[in-house]
Parts: C-alpha cells; sequence; structure tokens
C-alpha cells in the first residue's frame, strides 16, 4: 500500500506542476510483472523544456493494476484492466508498414525485374571499380584510391534499401520491425553524410592536383588520404548518430504507414503521437548545415579548378576537363535530390519516391559508367583485367 501511494503522491505531483494550463494524457501499458507503466504526455512544454516541444515522463512499477483511476493526468477512461490492455496494444508500434512504389501487381512484377537489373549493375559496377583500382597499379594514386571509396560507400547507399524493396515487389504485406527502420535512418545517413565529405575530399585532390601539381604527392600522401577516408566516415557516423538520438525514442503509439519503399526520416517523424515541429527543425538544421556546408566548399573547389584549367596550355586542358566533368557530374547528380528535398523537407510530393529511387538506386548505378566512359586510365586498366581474365580461362 505504501508504494501505491507513494506513485499515486509523484503522478499527481507531476500533473500539478507541468499540465496546469498545458494538454495532457497518459499512455498506460502492462509490464511482464503485471504492474502499470504510466507514460505522462506534457505537450507545448516550452517554457520548461527547450530540447523538445513535448514532455514524456514515466513512472514504472509504483501502482498496480488495480489502483484506481487517475483523473487529473488522463481524459481516457481506464476503469478496467480490460480497457487498460486494450489502450495498450494500441500504444506501442512494433512494425511499420511501407506502402511501397505501387500498389498494383503487375506494375510490381515490371518494377521488380527492373530494379533487380539495376541494383545488380550497381553493384558490379561499382566492385568492379574497386577492383581495379586494387590490382592496377598504374591506379595506385590518391584520386582513384578516393575513388575506390566512393564506390564502395555506392555498394552500401544501394543496398541498404533495395533488397529489400525488391523483395516487397512480391509481397502483398509490406512491412518492417521498428529496429529495422531505425537502422534504415541510420545508414541512409551515414552513407549519405560520408559520401557529401568524400565529394569534397576529391574536389581537394583534384584543386592540388591541378594548382599545386609540384607539391601533389607530397601534401596528398597515403596517410592524409587515410585521414580523408576517416574523417568522411567520422562525420557521415556522428551526423546519422543525432539524427537517430532525436528520433529511436519518440512515443508511436498509433500510425505507422510510411509513404515510400523505405524509413525516410521525415515520414517517419510525422508519425511520432507529439508535436514533431521543433524536432523536425532540428533534422532539417543538422542535414541542411552539413549538405550546405559541402556544396559550398565544392562549388568554390571547381570554380578555382576550372578558372586554373582554362589559363592553362590547350594541351592539358582536355584532358583537366575530362576528368573535371566526371567529378562535376557526380556532383550533380547528387545534390541535385537534396536540393529538392531541402526546398520542401516535410511536405509529401508524388515526385519524392521518384527522388528517393534516383538516390539510392540509379546514382550508384551511374557513378560508375561516367567515370569508366569518361576516364581513359579506368577503361585501359579494365582492358587490362578483361585480357587478364580471358588468358587464365584458355591456360586453364
Amino acid at each position: 500500500m505504501t508504494e501505491k501511494r507513494m506513485g499515486y503522491k509523484i503522478i499527481i505531483l507531476m500533473t500539478s506542476l507541468f499540465c496546469k494550463d498545458r494538454l495532457c494524457s497518459t499512455v498506460v501499458r502492462i509490464n511482464e510483472n503485471g504492474q502499470s507503466v504510466y507514460t505522462l504526455i506534457i505537450s507545448n512544454a516550452r517554457p520548461y523544456f527547450t530540447y523538445f516541444s513535448d514532455v514524456i515522463i514515466t513512472v514504472t512499477g509504483l501502482i498496480s493494476t488495480t489502483s484506481p483511476k487517475l483523473p487529473l493526468l488522463s481524459r481516457n477512461n481506464f476503469s478496467s484492466p480490460g480497457s487498460v490492455n486494450r489502450w495498450s496494444n494500441k500504444s506501442v508500434v512494433t512494425e511499420f508498414i511501407l506502402l511501397g512504389l505501387s500498389s498494383s501487381q503487375e506494375l510490381q512484377l515490371f518494377l521488380f525485374l527492373i530494379f533487380s537489373v539495376f541494383y545488380g549493375a550497381a553493384v558490379l559496377g561499382n566492385i568492379l571499380i574497386i577492383l581495379i583500382a586494387i590490382t592496377d597499379s598504374r591506379l595506385h594514386s590518391p584520386m582513384y584510391f578516393l575513388l575506390s571509396n566512393l564506390s564502395f560507400i555506392d555498394v552500401c547507399q544501394a543496398t541498404f534499401a533495395t533488397p529489400k524493396m525488391i523483395a516487397d515487389f512480391l509481397r502483398e504485406h509490406k512491412t518492417i520491425t521498428f529496429q529495422g527502420c531505425m537502422s534504415q535512418i541510420f545508414f541512409l545517413h551515414v552513407f549519405g553524410g560520408s559520401e557529401m565529405v568524400l565529394l569534397v575530399a576529391m574536389a581537394y585532390d583534384r584543386y592540388l592536383a591541378i594548382c599545386k601539381p609540384l607539391h601533389y604527392m607530397t601534401i596528398m600522401s597515403r596517410k592524409v588520404c587515410a585521414i580523408l577516408v576517416g574523417v568522411s566516415w567520422a562525420i557521415g557516423i556522428l551526423h546519422s548518430s543525432s539524427h537517430l538520438a532525436l528520433t529511436v525514442d519518440l512515443p508511436f503509439c498509433g500510425p505507422n504507414k510510411v509513404d515510400n519503399f523505405f524509413c525516410d526520416l521525415p515520414l517517419v517523424i510525422k508519425l511520432a503521437c507529439l508535436d514533431t515541429y521543433v524536432l523536425e527543425i532540428l533534422v532539417l538544421t543538422n542535414s541542411g548545415l552539413l549538405s550546405l556546408i559541402c556544396f559550398l566548399l565544392l562549388l568554390i573547389s571547381y570554380t578555382v579548378i576550372l578558372a586554373t584549367v582554362l589559363r592553362q596550355s590547350p594541351g592539358g586542358t582536355s584532358k583537366a576537363l575530362s576528368t573535371l566533368s566526371a567529378h562535376i557530374t557526380v556532383v550533380v547528380l547528387f545534390f541535385g535530390p537534396l536540393i529538392f528535398i531541402y526546398i520542401w523537407p516535410f511536405e509529401s510530393f508524388p515526385i519524392d519516391k521518384f527522388i528517393s529511387v534516383f538516390f539510392t538506386v540509379f546514382t550508384p548505378f551511374l557513378n560508375p559508367m561516367i567515370y569508366t566512359l569518361r576516364n581513359k586510365d579506368v577503361k585501359e586498366a579494365m582492358k587490362k583485367l578483361r585480357k587478364q581474365h580471358v588468358g587464365s580461362k584458355e591456360v586453364s
């Protein structure tokens, strides 16, 4: 009885402190010991808490299922254990429903075939670039070291959600667990953030190679290249972890339909059972700031590089422009969809799904083609690798 009274007093105290002139509600569930877990949700608590617009306070195991109603806390009537259990079943989301790209069975079968081909080509193309950068001694340079790391990120970016999307085309019920959803959010922003920073590192490499050729190999040593790659991954992980920290503890108590083929962060945040305005601003600021800084650095770098190339002799200009055009094309393909996303970050448009597909499937597919078609060294390395493969077959 002492624990019951203590728990009751704590609940009433929290209500009197935080719920005056504010909208409060409770979510009640039963834990494995048969005890109630009362979660007090306080809306519009900005005067007291600046980090979230809503505050969630949970009291666990202090009040048994036979405790009296708490009318001060809730607008819902939990008059019996049965009503508590019925509310409990609605209060916790364990999986999300992915609406996918289409509800038409015929179109889904067609998309299954198309995306299977594109996904296979994206993975094989990027793995091929990694292999030739490792095996061909002529490609043992800083630029191709960074390029092979970009290809590795593209493989990861194409794989975090696309295989599930392809498998879901053959399923009637497209669901993903809560843990799987959070994993997709985490890996999307790890690979996206890492690729942005790596593109800046590649621009810095081209700047040194063209604007400071005499100091290029001294500055871009193996240690510096490894540091640049490590920094890109570190920033990507830090960027993604901050997103995950803001999302994983949100209360999802009912709506669970995500209108995409993977768990897109803005869409998942909107499903939370509280006011997410401040959270949306934090997410937009986090992603937008990183994207803006990287984009400005790339813009400045390539402007300086192009100005330097145009002042050089005509003989070296064509090769430099060919290499630069490949880099600039990849930057445009990567940042083009991002610009559209951040113009309307939390509004849903039919084109959003196309942008998601472009970002996760077509960009990893196009990057190897761009670098292969526009790079003489890569094409010669591929011919050499093919001859070695054919020669080994003939010997065997």
